[in-house]
């Protein structure tokens, strides 16, 4: 790995195309270099991974309603949609958009935290997408999502969006436009056209995951892989785009981020370097934010010691800058305490999550934020008991250099009325690759297999494992067939309508 200085140069200093950062990505792009055996196994887990949180929310509202704007724009030799047969194809880019919303909404795949925040599965749905139709193989598959991975991996690693209250997509759509790019083989030039554009189009404000958290939440990485293929498109047909992105006098490091004095180190593979970053991402087995996955981990052993949540007096959790400010009480947002809060907000609120955890020894992506279990009054209390604090150390570990010491939980202080406290505390979730428990491909096949009850039928399942299993042998005809088809009469909104525009 080689780490890439990245400025701003005014406009009458010209940078060089090959020192700008948006060019080093398409250079990275370009490089035919082999993707590791463990690095494609990662792939097909993380594919996996996105089909069932997918199909587990393939019937919910925003799900169904970005289904339905796909399905007005058919295409035959097009990309698949999650849930609908095989045989039925529509434009890459409205599948991107409609499979995207569709792994994001129940929040429940793959993370990276860093400098910033990541679902770097969110790749995957555009490069498929494109590889569909344009009629690409198992092995250019693979090597498109491993580009992905490995730049937005490597933009989390740093470049902060959060603390200019941008959303995190901002280093989704580059990375998914070079991951295209790498699909279909293009040229550096058009690439790096490509990732310009993406960038440019591709910030937005930290509201979408602030206040009253509503559906875009889950609707904003599908627009960003949009985004990607239509930048891609542009740049094969010979248009520019606005240069340089990064490091122009008027572009994102000037005015979106640390401004004209900014600098950041950027790490990258060096040229013939196999891209591995997949490997330093961990994915959910709960679903909610992912700060909360060891806490709800916690929630499950701490339990085992209390034998009535009434003589609770209040609970401490000493946390991270990070979980304390955007999922804790640091956040300032009584949505996070209110029982009639979005789904979206309850599981962006720590206080909610550990106590249903803990009150239930469970977590379940519906029944956990059903409107009733939300309103249970002895909820309410416990809930209104918990409050969250910044720990140095927790901050320290979060940011840690080294993979192997960093850490995404807390200790947990339970202190009851009779001033006796249960304290404990957790690194790392049980499922995490440093964890007690870390995934493999049965966790991740298991975990379909619950995601999917009484959608997909077993020969379904069986049918898309098999393509897993040969995935980067897969030719460009089996390609056209990964994906999930639900069970006959399970899915709703599988037809065109007349709501909207299109």
């Amino acid at each position: 790995m080689k780490k890439h200085l990245v400025k701003v140069y005014p406009s009458k200093v010209p940078l060089k195309r090959e020192d700008q950062l948006a060019w080093k990505f398409a250079e990275l792009a370009a490089d035919p270099v082999d993707v590791a055996p463990e690095v494609v196994e990662m792939i097909g887990n993380r594919v996996i991974d996105n089909a069932a949180v997918a199909i587990g929310a393939i019937n919910r509202a925003p799900v169904a309603n970005a289904r339905t704007q796909a399905l007005a724009h058919p295409r035959a030799g097009g990309a698949t949609v999650f849930g609908m047969p095989l045989n039925e194809t529509f434009s890459a880019e409205w599948a991107a958009w409609a499979n995207g919303v569709a792994v994001r909404e129940l929040d429940m795949h793959d993370t990276y935290l860093a400098a910033d925040y990541s679902h770097p599965g969110d790749n995957i749905p555009s490069i498929l997408a494109v590889a569909q139709q344009c009629n690409r193989t198992g092995h250019d598959f693979v090597r498109g999502c491993a580009t992905g991975y490995e730049i937005q991996i490597d933009l989390v690693k740093a470049i902060c969006l959060h603390k200019h209250k941008k959303d995190h997509i901002a280093h989704l759509a580059p990375s998914a436009a070079a991951g295209i790019g790498t699909l279909l083989k293009l040229p550096t030039e058009q690439i790096y056209q490509a990732v310009q554009q993406a960038v440019h189009v591709g910030f937005s404000t930290r509201q979408s995951r602030k206040g009253e958290i509503s559906s875009w939440k889950a609707h904003a990485p599908g627009w960003a892989g949009k985004i990607a293929v239509e930048a891609v498109d542009r740049a094969m047909r010979g248009e520019k785009s606005p240069s340089p992105i990064y490091e122009g006098e008027d572009s994102v490091i000037a005015y979106m981020l640390d401004g004209k004095d900014g600098q950041y180190e950027v790490p990258l593979p060096e040229k013939g370097e196999a891209k591995k970053a997949i490997l330093e991402s961990y994915t959910k087995e709960h679903s909610a934010e992912y700060q909360s996955q060891a806490l709800i981990d916690l929630a499950f052993k701490m339990r085992a010691k209390i034998t009535n949540f009434d003589d609770i007096e209040k609970i401490v959790i000493h946390t991270s800058h990070h979980t304390h400010y955007v999922i804790g009480t640091g956040a300032g947002d009584p949505q996070k305490m209110d029982p009639k809060a979005s789904r979206e907000t309850l599981d962006h609120s720590i206080m909610y999550i550990f106590a249903v955890a803990l009150q239930d020894g469970k977590w379940h992506h519906v029944d956990s934020y059903k409107p009733e279990r939300a309103n249970r009054p002895d909820t309410v209390t416990l809930w209104h008991k918990i409050s969250t604090v910044e720990d140095a150390e927790w901050t320290a570990a979060y940011h840690a250099a080294d993979p192997a010491k960093k850490k995404f939980g807390a200790r947990i202080e339970i202190t009851f009325k009779n001033g006796s406290k249960l304290v404990d505390e957790l690194g790392v979730a049980n499922a995490h690759p440093a964890g007690a428990t870390p995934w493999t491909r049965p966790n991740y096949q298991k975990k379909f297999v619950e995601m999917t009850e009484g959608l997909v039928t077993k020969s379904e399942t069986e049918r898309f494992f098999g393509l897993i299993d040969r995935l980067p042998k897969l030719t460009a005809e089996e390609m056209k067939v990964l994906n999930v088809l639900v069970e006959t009469g399970k899915l709703t909104h599988n037809k065109r309508d007349t709501r909207g525009i299109f």
